[in-house]
């Protein structure tokens, strides 16, 4: 899972204005969070996983500019609560490309994580027949395999996809 969506979540930190080192403490802090509460976690919500640790980053974000607020030189009045809205602003305004980009890169992330997990003529067979839309019989022929290995092989690894992508691991 940090893996997974760590880099998204450093990213929005990065975006609210932290430095590179808050935001890797907010984004372990994040999932020492996401640890405690996974329990918590309904899979049936809107925006799903990824909606409820943009969530829990907002708020670890917005607790660390609290703490930082009593220790910073000369900055108070109303400038301390401008940079809160801020970063709430800056999460919830993820433009509809920022938005198709971080869905575009997810599958691909797990795609990377989880292919090191299946040999590599299974891996081929998933891969011939979802990304390159070969026939399930064409890709048997190919690798030498049975039809029912070609498509054990596609559901074996989709399966594992839709672990990584969908289940929060614990």
């Amino acid at each position: 899972m940090c893996d997974l969506y760590g880099p998204y979540i450093y990213r929005w930190c990065r975006r609210a204005g932290l430095q590179q080192a808050d935001a890797a403490d907010i984004a372990q802090e994040v999932f020492r969070t996401v640890a405690a509460k996974i329990a918590d976690f309904q899979s049936g919500r809107p925006g799903g996983l990824q909606a409820w640790l943009q969530v829990i980053t907002r708020n670890k974000i917005g607790d660390h500019l609290r703490r930082r607020r009593g220790q910073a030189q000369g900055q108070g009045g109303t400038a301390a609560q401008d940079q809160l809205q801020q970063v709430a602003d800056s999460l919830d305004s993820l433009s509809a490309a920022d938005v198709v980009a971080q869905d575009n890169l997810l599958p691909h992330r797990a795609l990377s994580l989880v292919r090191s997990e299946f040999a590599d003529r299974t891996w081929q067979a998933f891969w011939l027949v979802l990304a390159e839309e070969r026939s399930p019989a064409e890709v048997a022929r190919q690798l030498g395999m049975s039809l029912a290995a070609v498509y054990m092989a596609k559901s074996r690894v989709l399966c594992r996809l839709r672990q990584e992508l969908d289940e929060p691991s614990t």
